[in-house]
């Protein structure tokens, strides 16, 4: 018999994904904007509510104190760290974060923190006690990240182990403090894999916690984070939306997300988040008329679904960055979408993320370049669904029989036997979602 064994596959993916993240959703706070107060202790009275939309991860922005010298604006950037082991005065204190955390685990959300790795502030208390930690430019003096506007932050330098022991208690400090359960981490293809790889493993030492990586590459999948940003869908999404791409863009992201990335890993989808809402606009500039229809996308694809704070009450601002700027709190349709879509994410296993879910399979259509269509099914569960990426009204059909079946269309609350008979008619913009 032939000796196969040095010639068997090694599962790319060596970490072991929390098993609360299975059908888990994540939602941003920015606690600066999300109340009026600005407190954690403010946010703590919104958590009931966000239990019920069906949130899960609730990811809070950088706590930590900002630094003052190069400050941009009044308030400065949470991205800009003073001091790693402090929590901001604007928003209260150590036990108030505490309050927060515990109140959350009591309602089965976890809590991951904002972290910034890659740079510190100009004046963090690091700067005074360690100078050497620092990457310096061609003058020998501190440097911000090159080639970005990022003038009111300094680069650390990973290639000192010092630095990484820090980094690396520091993070463990919180998860071992305040009961956190993971991070989110800034611009985390800035700092090296490595350091990742060794901070997840003394991390999950203390308790199993679930890493998000601000970045696009599989090999921070291997070792160190559950999940990635989709920023080539948003971007992909948006050129769509916008008449400036059709719909074969998606299928190369979804290519490359299950060809080209491992497959027990997670993408981050999202329409808006705090860095698209500053800097580029609001869901509504960044979608017009295609938004609903890349929200449902965004939660019955394959990924992990992102609420930025304020999305669910229709916010229509770009809110402030450097300064308070209170989102205005009132129901909204977008609000009861997400939770609808949320509720069926919860239940339905073909939905589920990483291994836990289905892969997509292309349904194709009469109408390639505007209809994108798919199914998601295991032994359980199925859901098919159909997306007019177009202004224009469309009637087409189907291909093949794996799409056929009896189901239930999600959003009419009606019976639908679907065989080789079935065409579907779409308005611009519109979808449809059947769930078996």
């Amino acid at each position: 018999m032939t000796d196969l064994s040095h010639y068997q596959p090694d599962p790319y993916v060596k970490i072991t994904h929390p098993e609360w993240s299975k059908n888990a959703t994540i939602y941003q706070i920015n606690t600066r904007q999300f109340t009026a107060e600005g407190t954690f202790q403010a946010a703590e009275s919104h958590l009931p509510r966000l239990k019920e939309l069906g949130a899960d991860i609730l990811w809070l922005m950088p706590i930590h104190e900002i630094g003052q010298v190069n400050r941009k604006g009044s308030l400065g950037s949470p991205y800009a760290v003073r001091d790693y082991y402090s929590v901001n005065s604007e928003f209260g204190t150590l036990d108030d974060l505490k309050h927060f955390v515990d109140a959350a685990h009591d309602l089965g959300m976890h809590v991951i923190l904002d972290w910034v790795a890659n740079h510190t502030a100009w004046d963090c208390v690091l700067v005074d006690e360690h100078p050497n930690w620092y990457l310096r430019d061609y003058r020998g003096d501190f440097r911000p990240t090159p080639w970005w506007n990022w003038d009111d932050i300094i680069e650390l330098d990973y290639s000192l182990p010092e630095v990484r022991r820090y980094m690396t208690d520091a993070m463990k400090y919180w998860v071992s403090e305040a009961d956190i359960d993971g991070f989110r981490c800034d611009v985390a293809g800035f700092v090296p894999t490595d350091f990742w790889n060794q901070a997840r493993k003394e991390l999950d030492a203390i308790k199993p916690v679930f890493m998000l990586a601000e970045w696009e590459a599989r090999d921070l999948h291997a070792k160190a984070f559950d999940m990635t940003y989709g920023w080539h869908w948003n971007k992909t999404l948006h050129e769509i939306c916008m008449g400036q791409a059709d719909v074969f863009g998606l299928h190369i992201y979804y290519s490359w997300n299950e060809k080209a990335y491992p497959a027990d890993i997670m993408r981050m989808l999202f329409v808006s988040n705090h860095d698209k809402n500053a800097w580029e606009g609001t869901m509504y500039e960044q979608f017009g008329e295609g938004l609903e229809a890349a929200i449902v996308l965004s939660v019955i694809s394959e990924g992990m679904p992102l609420i930025y704070n304020g999305q669910e009450a229709g916010n229509e601002r770009r809110l402030a960055f450097f300064e308070r700027d209170p989102i205005d709190w009132r129901e909204d349709s977008i609000g009861d979408l997400y939770k609808r879509l949320f509720a069926l994410k919860h239940e339905n296993t073909a939905l589920w993320n990483a291994h836990w879910g289905a892969r997509m399979v292309h349904v194709p259509s009469s109408s390639p370049t505007h209809i994108f269509s798919f199914v998601r099914q295991n032994d359980r569960d199925k859901v098919f669904a159909a997306f007019n990426f177009s202004d224009k009204a469309l009637t087409v059909s189907f291909e093949g029989t794996l799409h056929h079946g009896d189901y239930t269309n999600l959003f009419r609350n009606e019976n639908v036997t679907i065989d080789e008979s079935f065409d579907l008619t779409l308005a611009p913009w519109q979808y449809a979602v059947y769930v078996k």
